[in-house]
């Protein structure tokens, strides 16, 4: 297949986020949440989450007595330095993008904190920027426009399997990123440039 767009995933890809780590139940311990606020969270986040990355709402937001700030995350996120020659490998051959799901002012608080390689982004999708998120195929469909390619001529790297299927739906070429093992996976997205 010819190639002429690659999309990156940012949060478990270019950064490491809370994917495949225990940093998840860290958060809610630190901010308080108990072990009978559990569930109850669990499911106000769920709606909160969706939200949040469609720009509906911001951040800091309050559950019972706890306060949750944009903070609480992006302090946790850390970079992912085995990424990032192969993402300057890819972009030596493919413009680049990133297709990510952000909270408002997320993306500005990671690139604050020194967290990003040092990479010209030819587009950036951020769906609290766009009022969509991934899996919704509206997300899909905008970085297929503004890219002016056909769904085949793009490869997405994503950590998410329920996030890959609606790339998959539009003819996409797609890399599943593992967020738990990101030296091994890193190593072999580097394989698949060379097929490239």
């Amino acid at each position: 297949m010819v190639t002429k767009f690659v999309f990156f995933d940012l949060g478990g890809v270019v950064i490491k986020d809370f994917s495949g780590t225990n940093k998840w139940q860290e958060m809610k311990n630190a901010v308080g949440i108990s072990t009978e606020q559990n569930s109850r969270f669990n499911t106000w986040y769920d709606q909160a989450e969706r939200d949040l990355s469609e720009g509906k709402i911001n951040l800091p937001l309050q559950f019972e007595n706890i306060n949750l700030t944009l903070d609480d995350f992006v302090s946790r996120f850390e970079t992912n330095p085995s990424i990032w020659p192969v993402i300057n490998a890819f972009h030596q051959k493919f413009p680049v993008g990133l297709l990510t799901n952000m909270y408002p002012s997320m993306f500005e608080a990671v690139k604050n904190r020194g967290l990003l390689p040092d990479v010209s982004w030819n587009i950036i999708i951020d769906s609290s920027i766009e009022k969509v998120a991934k899996p919704d195929p509206n997300i899909y469909k905008l970085a297929q426009d503004r890219v002016h390619a056909n769904g085949s001529e793009i490869l997405f790297i994503e950590n998410t399997p329920g996030n890959i299927k609606p790339a998959r739906s539009l003819d996409w070429q797609t890399f599943l990123y593992d967020s738990a093992h990101p030296t091994d996976s890193s190593q072999k997205l580097s394989l698949l440039l060379e097929t490239e």
